[in-house]
């Protein structure tokens, strides 16, 4: 059996264009690296987060609270 005959396929996130999941496939879970841009471009301007509260970021005194 081939590498293709055993591959998963998946659906692209962006287009929804199925997507052999194999090592031949350069942008997977996508389908190209067009719909790859375009999800990171969702991330960038923020069209797509993460749920959960936000983080205060704001610093007291110069100290780095994140590693204390």
């Amino acid at each position: 059996m081939s590498s293709i005959a055993k591959s998963i396929i998946v659906k692209c996130p962006t287009c929804k264009c199925p997507v052999s999941w194999i090592p031949e496939q350069l942008y997977k879970p996508f389908c190209s690296e067009r719909c790859r841009l375009i999800d990171l471009g969702g991330w960038a301007m923020e069209e797509k987060r993460i749920p959960g509260e936000s983080l205060d970021l704001e610093l007291d005194d110069n100290e780095d609270h994140f590693f204390q």
